[in-house]
């Protein structure tokens, strides 16, 4: 990989995971957000999970934004593990935006994007 590519992918990574601070910012309350309002359902509001259940869907959003910026780090410093990790956040974010789609499908929309790329990453290497 070029390191164009690489650092392009580094701030796709770590920006990505950066975002997916602002789940738990907004279902553990911690601030409001414009655009992303509390609410405490799911699956574009068929599916009421109540304070504790968002709170903890809001919780998981900190799995996905450690493996993004873990894996930009691990991919900046040149370590294999960034792939694998990349990849496994990926799935989680994919997971966590597809339940909050009303409000998280451009998250969705880079997701796919980077599963590309991690699938042609790992056909051409």
């Amino acid at each position: 990989m070029s390191r164009l590519t690489i650092y392009l992918l580094v701030a796709v990574l770590a920006a990505h995971g950066l975002i997916h601070l602002l789940g738990p910012t907004v279902y553990l309350r911690i601030g409001d957000l414009q655009g992303l309002p509390y609410k405490t359902t799911l699956l574009n509001g068929h599916l009421d999970v109540g304070v504790v259940g968002i709170a903890i869907f809001g919780g998981l959003w900190v799995l996905p934004a450690a493996g993004f910026v873990v894996s930009a780090l691990a991919l900046a410093l040149g370590w294999d593990l960034w792939l694998p990790l990349a990849f496994a956040a990926t799935c989680v974010s994919l997971a966590l935006t597809a339940l909050d789609w009303s409000v998280a499908y451009a998250g969705a929309v880079v997701n796919v994007v980077i599963l590309v790329l991690l699938a042609l990453r790992g056909v051409l290497k």
